[in-house]
């Protein structure tokens, strides 16, 4: 297991805290945090604009960000994480509806989806099972899940 890694800004959203890792210029990780993780005031620049930018977000579902990102994934998951991308809010797709599309598998499309270190800037929490939310995170309910309804009904997509 890896040590917690220091956040230079922890966000609070309605269901969650958000942490906001920055590195080298760039965001180098977004976490899910429980809410009773401490508040943390941005440390740097860009820990602002993200702080910001995900405050907005919270305010209004249609925002979309505009943050630098570090490089991150296989080839394979930057293609799942674009895919992601070109979902629209309020939309949802399968975990096997993006399998077809890149001519892949459920399972891999869901650990990639998984694997995704930028969740609400790559939205990962619009794909779904073929048979209701499906999991979040790596995590088949619990905490995760419940972020991933609530981003849903946000973003009036359930």
């Amino acid at each position: 297991m890896r040590p917690e890694t220091p956040f230079q800004a922890i966000v609070r959203m309605p269901v969650m805290h958000v942490g906001v890792r920055t590195e080298a210029g760039r965001i180098a990780e977004i976490r899910y945090l429980e809410t009773t993780v401490p508040e943390a005031s941005p440390g740097n620049a860009l820990a602002e604009r993200a702080a910001r930018q995900l405050e907005r977000y919270a305010a209004d579902p249609d925002f979309e960000f505009d943050l630098p990102l570090a490089a991150a994934g296989s080839a394979f998951q930057r293609r799942v994480w674009q895919a992601m991308c070109r979902i629209p809010r309020g939309r949802t797709r399968t975990y096997g509806e993006l399998a077809r599309a890149l001519d892949s598998a459920p399972r891999a499309v869901g650990q990639a989806c998984g694997a995704n270190p930028f969740p609400l800037v790559i939205p990962c929490h619009r794909v779904v099972a073929a048979s209701g939310i499906g999991g979040f995170a790596h995590h088949a309910g619990g905490f995760h899940v419940d972020i991933k309804r609530w981003l849903l009904r946000h973003e009036k997509a359930i």
